[in-house]
């Protein structure tokens, strides 16, 4: 079994065909499989989809799958670029051949492989992989490391398809609302957005709503009306990204509506939780100081970040495994939700305001220690990169 590096993959010549293989019984999170073999290949830079009934193409490579194969995106870009490669999933010993790139010419014997129960001896003129030698196992795009899914529809139960798939979608490093308390709701409400053809830009735009809900409940002083809307924010805006990427329906668009309302929306929140404690008339000398610690501690943690990333090429919360930790509850909206939420139900919002207040003082002393740690060990020639990678092979 052999792997690929980043630099065979660069060099070899992206496939112009892909064939589909057979039938699938089941469809996850409703889409059928052919229709999700045209948008996982149009993503791969392959427009020529074929079924196994329709003339074979004729020149340049291909790739054929099985129709009942659901493969992470990443394996079907990394398969696209790789001719002569065969894709096998291991089980109970043995290696099920699921999916191949080849000449075309020789499309019709790699219908005969990948339709077989099991790998005999080794192809002629193919690379046998697996999974995790097709990619890698550190997807920086999630922040984690976890080994590329390749299901068969035909040989396991829907649902644990689904949730795999689900899983493989959700970032590895956030905090914790949204890593502890969110994914199982977030599942099924993701699976129903799918049967009813809700698309994630709806929902993202949902989100906003909510935004905007609550912003005024806030700003009004309704703090616990406020804070089950913004609850409800966070959790759509958990679940647009899950939905588009489960369902082949990221855009660049989208990415953008989502991330910009992420990005703006904070600050807002934070000044109508100012003017709502205002309206309950339960200001005090401390609270404008307080205001302007989150407002400001929220601009310079951003820029923290992005100076991080730029200097060192890894997030700040990807570095290493006290970051990640650190992540859960760092003074982001949530962290900072979720302590206003306590405040709420005390009875104490203005006391729950000045909580976030310290707590952004903390995560920014934090941050600027650790881009400090950072900065020492590039100056002593030691590498700085993300501990999700450690012990990976770099070649």
């Amino acid at each position: 079994m052999q792997s690929m590096s980043r630099e065979q993959q660069g060099t070899e010549t992206r496939a112009t065909s892909a064939i589909i293989v057979g039938t699938a019984d089941g469809a996850a999170f409703s889409l059928d499989q052919r229709a999700r073999w045209r948008r996982a290949f149009a993503r791969a830079g392959i427009a020529d989809v074929r079924l196994e009934t329709d003339s074979p193409p004729t020149e340049g490579t291909t790739v054929l799958v099985r129709a009942d194969l659901i493969l992470e995106e990443v394996l079907t870009k990394a398969l696209a670029a790789l001719p002569d490669t065969l894709l096998v999933i291991e089980h109970g010993g043995t290696k099920r051949p699921v999916a191949v790139h080849l000449t075309a010419a020789r499309a019709a014997e790699g219908a005969r492989l990948i339709a077989g129960e099991q790998l005999e001896g080794e192809p002629d003129r193919l690379t046998v992989v697996n999974p995790i030698g097709l990619g890698s196992s550190y997807n920086h795009a999630l922040r984690k490391r976890a080994e590329p899914y390749a299901l068969l529809l035909n040989q396991m139960p829907l649902r644990t398809v689904e949730w795999r798939m689900f899983k493989g979608a959700y970032k590895g490093v956030t905090d914790f609302v949204t890593k502890w308390f969110w994914p199982w709701p977030a599942f099924w409400v993701t699976r129903w957005c799918a049967a009813a053809r809700v698309t994630p830009n709806a929902v993202t735009a949902a989100s906003l709503v909510m935004v905007l809900i609550a912003l005024w409940l806030f700003a009004a002083g309704y703090f616990a009306l406020g804070v089950i809307a913004a609850w409800f924010m966070t959790f759509l805006d958990t679940v647009d990204g899950k939905l588009a990427r489960v369902t082949l329906t990221s855009s660049k668009w989208g990415n953008v509506f989502d991330h910009g309302i992420d990005l703006i929306h904070p600050p807002f929140w934070y000044f109508s939780w100012y003017y709502g404690i205002a309206a309950l008339g339960l200001e005090s000398a401390w609270q404008v100081p307080a205001l302007w610690i989150i407002v400001l501690g929220y601009v310079l943690g951003r820029l923290q970040e992005g100076f991080f990333l730029w200097r060192f090429r890894v997030e700040i919360h990807a570095w290493r495994a006290i970051d990640s930790w650190f992540r859960l509850f760092t003074a982001r909206r949530n962290p900072n939700l979720a302590i206003m939420t306590v405040a709420v139900v005390a009875g104490h919002v203005d006391v729950g305001f000045l909580a976030v207040a310290v707590w952004t003082i903390a995560s920014l002393a934090f941050h600027f220690m650790r881009i400090g740690q950072a900065i020492a060990m590039r100056a002593r020639g030691q590498p700085v990169q993300s501990w999700l990678m450690d012990g990976m092979r770099t070649a």
